[in-house]
């Protein structure tokens, strides 16, 4: 004897939705192979649990998605909402999508018309889908990102970066910028860095925007994050001077700390491996 799964169409109260994973195409989800505590079930829910940063073009929620009654099917996602066309303020976006153009020749003239309320709509798409596709790609090559779970709309869902302390509570993982690492990790830390810039640099890629702040300290590993500004080391003319400054920030950071490191010697060993 078979049964037939049907879930009610009511809605499921607030703070709550039924998953969206079928509801998205093939494309819109994370690589394979997919990590085991992703929840695909169709009798999934998800339900909101709170605020995990606040930004000027995103804001960033802590999402459960759980099968009701089935502990063995649950996981954490940080889901990240990018602001609607009222709100945003992609203040820097030219110097980082230069180099890249849409298909639709409609959309292409509605992004270049910065006044346009249809343009700004289709920049936070192309800046959410830009952070999806980069999270694959680097997570595909090695490189220590949230693992994408899917993307609908402007609105991505991944991996959640942190810990439940001894109370049962969520707690996200602190940004570098807010540690205080022992001169062990603190050399620990910046050969993990390096070897993140340069697998990126192998694709191809710098990530644009790369600060204290940009980096997660999830006990003794980093893992980089907020990523839609990712860029082309070749499309990009301006490219090589933004890997530069990554590398001059985040050196300046570890040096303030007491390491003694170089930028251009960073810069140098991460752009070599551009080609």
């Amino acid at each position: 004897m078979s049964f037939v799964l049907t879930l009610p169409d009511d809605d499921p109260g607030p703070g709550r939705r039924w998953s969206t994973w079928t509801s998205v195409t093939k494309g819109q989800r994370g690589p394979e192979p997919r990590p085991g505590w992703v929840v695909t079930s169709d009798a999934a829910l998800d339900t909101e649990l709170g605020i995990l940063k606040t930004g000027k073009e995103a804001d960033v929620h802590l999402v459960e998605r759980a099968v009701p009654g089935d502990p063995a099917r649950r996981s954490l996602l940080a889901a990240k909402r990018y602001r609607g066309r009222e709100h945003r303020q992609f203040d820097r976006d030219a110097e980082y999508t230069e180099g890249r153009r849409l298909r639709r020749t409609r959309d292409q003239r509605a992004v270049d018309d910065r006044k346009s309320a249809w343009g700004r709509a289709v920049r936070a798409t192309q800046w959410a889908d830009a952070e999806f596709t980069a999270l694959g790609r680097f997570r595909e090559a090695g490189v220590p990102v949230p693992y994408p779970v899917q993307i609908d709309g402007t609105e991505i869902l991944m991996e959640f970066v942190g810990h439940a302390d001894d109370d049962g509570a969520y707690v996200a993982a602190p940004r570098l910028a807010r540690t205080r690492p022992g001169p062990d990790l603190l050399a620990e830390w910046f050969e993990q860095l390096r070897d993140a810039m340069g697998a990126v640099a192998r694709l191809g890629w710098a990530h644009g925007d790369l600060s204290p702040y940009n980096v997660l300290a999830d006990g003794e590993r980093l893992v980089l994050i907020d990523l839609p500004q990712v860029v082309d080391l070749v499309a990009v003319p301006r490219g090589v001077e933004l890997l530069h400054r990554d590398c001059r920030t985040m050196c300046a950071w570890f040096a303030a700390r007491g390491l003694a490191v170089d930028a251009d010697e960073l810069f140098a060993e991460v752009f070599a491996q551009v080609w």
